[in-house]
C-alpha cells in the first residue's frame, strides 16, 4: 500500500490499528464507514476489506487522496468507496447535506492540528452517527478530549504507546463511564 511522504503524515500503527478492528470486529460487517483525515485510506480500506459496506475517505491533501484512489483499485474495491478531496469541516457540511449516516466515524488529524473540538462537536451535532454509531478518535496519549461533545460521550479509551483511541457513543441512560481506560 502506498502511503503519503511528509512530516505531516503520521500512520495509525499496525498493532493500533488491529487493537481498533479487534474492538470493532462485532459491528463492521455491512457498516457504513468514514474515514475523516484518511492518509493512505489504510483504515477504511481495512474496514472495506472487514466487510464493511462502503467506506467515504475525506482528505484534505490532493496528493494523500491520490494515492487513496490508487490504493482503492489496488485492492480492487472502488465500487464500495468514496474519495472526498475537503477540509474535513467542510467534507462534513456536505454530508450532512446529502443527509448520510455512518455506523463507524474514524478520525485522526495529525496530533497537532487543532481540530479535535470543532470537528468531533460537528460529528455530535451534524447527525452523521446513526444513533447507535461510534466515533472513534485517534489523538496523543497527553492530551486528553473532552468529557463530552453534545451528547456524545467517550465510553472507552486504549491506550499504545504514546496514541490513544477514544470510543464515543450518544449518551443513553444508565451509561457507566465509571471505568474505560485500558493501557497496553
Amino acid at each position: 500500500m502506498k502511503t503519503p511522504e511528509g512530516l505531516k503524515v503520521r500512520p495509525t500503527s499496525d498493532r493500533l490499528r488491529e487493537t481498533l478492528f479487534n474492538v470493532l470486529a462485532p459491528r463492521i460487517e455491512e457498516a457504513r464507514f468514514l474515514d475523516l483525515c484518511a492518509g493512505s485510506g489504510a483504515v477504511g480500506i481495512e474496514a472495506l476489506s472487514r466487510g464493511a459496506s462502503e467506506t467515504v475517505f475525506v482528505e484534505v491533501s490532493r496528493k494523500a487522496a491520490a494515492i487513496i484512489g490508487d490504493n482503492l483499485r489496488h485492492c480492487g474495491i472502488v465500487e464500495s468507496a468514496t474519495v472526498i478531496q475537503k477540509d474535513v469541516l467542510q467534507a462534513l457540511r456536505a454530508l450532512e447535506r446529502e443527509e448520510f449516516r455512518f455506523d463507524l466515524i474514524y478520525f485522526d488529524p495529525p496530533y497537532d492540528a487543532g481540530i479535535y473540538s470543532p470537528v468531533i462537536r460537528q460529528v455530535a451535532d451534524g447527525g452523521l452517527l446513526a444513533p447507535d454509531g461510534i466515533l472513534i478518535v485517534e489523538h496523543r496519549r497527553q492530551m486528553p478530549l473532552a468529557p463530552s461533545y453534545g451528547d456524545l460521550r467517550p465510553y472507552r479509551v486504549i491506550t499504545q504507546g504514546e496514541s490513544c483511541l477514544t470510543f464515543f457513543q450518544y449518551e443513553a441512560d444508565g451509561m457507566d463511564s465509571n471505568s474505560f481506560t485500558e493501557n497496553d
